[in-house]
C-alpha cells in the first residue's frame, strides 16, 4: 500500500467512527445524564374499553424503552419518569355503504403522557398522543379487540419513545 491509500484508509475510518457516534441505530438519543428510568402504571380514565389496556399501556412502554436502551428501572430517584392516563377509547364508523351501514369502524386510543427529566427540565413534557387502526364492521370486535388494542398500543409507545428521546 502506498502511503496515499494509508491516509484514504485513515480518513475513511475517521469518517466512520465521527458519524456514528451521532445517530444511534434507532434514531434516539438518550441523555448522558440518565441511567434510570421509571414508568409509573398508566391509568385507564375512560369509561368503557378493555379493563387490562393500562397494564398492556405500561407493559409495552416499559419493555420498549429496556429493548431500546440501556436505562434500568427503579422507582426512586430515577433520571427520567414517565406517567400519564388512557383519556380516548372510542370506536367510530368510517365508510358507510350503499346500505346506510358501517362498513368499516376505527378504534382511537389517545393517552396523555407526562415526561420528566430530572436533569434536564428544559426536555419535560406533558403531551397527547393518538393513534388508531381501522377493521371490518363484519368481524367480532370482542374477538379482535385484544389484537387491534395491541397493535395501537404498540404505535403510541413508539411515538412516545421518539417524542422523548429524539433531537430530530
Amino acid at each position: 500500500m502506498t502511503l496515499n491509500n494509508y491516509f484514504f484508509f485513515f480518513l475513511l475510518l475517521i469518517v466512520i467512527n465521527y458519524g456514528c457516534s451521532l445517530y444511534s441505530f434507532s434514531g434516539s438519543s438518550i441523555p448522558k445524564s440518565a441511567q434510570t428510568v421509571f414508568i409509573e402504571d398508566i391509568q385507564n380514565k375512560t369509561s368503557l374499553s378493555n379493563p387490562e389496556l393500562a397494564q398492556l399501556m405500561t407493559e409495552s412502554l416499559n419493555n420498549y424503552i429496556l429493548t431500546e436502551t440501556k436505562l434500568k428501572t427503579t422507582t426512586e430517584n430515577s433520571d427520567l419518569v414517565f406517567s400519564g392516563e388512557i383519556t380516548k377509547y372510542t370506536i367510530s364508523p368510517i365508510s358507510i355503504n350503499a346500505q346506510d351501514n358501517a362498513s368499516q369502524n376505527r378504534l382511537l386510543i389517545e393517552v396523555e403522557i407526562v415526561y420528566e427529566n430530572i436533569n434536564d427540565s428544559l426536555t419535560n413534557f406533558n403531551k397527547k398522543f393518538s393513534n388508531y387502526i381501522d377493521f371490518n364492521s363484519t368481524d367480532d370486535f370482542i374477538n379482535i379487540e385484544n389484537e387491534l388494542n395491541k397493535l395501537v398500543v404498540d404505535k403510541l409507545v413508539e411515538d412516545i419513545f421518539y417524542s422523548s428521546f429524539s433531537n430530530w
